[in-house]
């Protein structure tokens, strides 16, 4: 459980420095980053899957590349549903996603204990 909210912290950080470093995101604050972070992670889960399914043609067509598509797409989405969490382009939620992923994943290697 403790690990859980420690990714959560992580997560939300890695919104905040996305918001600082691509230009077209912004982040009101830190709650508004672990709301952000909350559910980006839900749609991770709960929509991702399904689209990845629909569009399995295109992205063997493209190798992959695709999910770099879906994944902005779920970013930009995520940034019109809250208010205090903005994704002002498309292009922008690309960018942001794929930071977002890199940054967290960073961040969690350097925080986050593996056991």
């Amino acid at each position: 459980m403790l690990k859980l909210i420690a990714a959560w912290i992580v997560n939300a950080l890695a919104l905040l420095a996305v918001a600082y470093f691509v230009p077209g995101i912004h982040v009101s604050g830190f709650a508004i980053a672990l709301v952000a972070a909350a559910v980006i992670g839900l749609a991770n889960i709960l929509i991702k899957p399904i689209l990845v399914i629909l569009t399995l043609p295109i992205t063997i067509l493209t190798l992959g590349l695709f999910i770099l598509i879906i994944n902005g797409l779920l970013f930009w989405g995520v940034g019109h549903f809250l208010q205090g969490f903005e994704v002002q382009t498309f292009k922008a939620g690309i960018i942001g996603a794929l930071a977002y992923s890199v940054i967290s994943w960073v961040l969690a290697a350097i925080i986050i204990d593996k056991d």
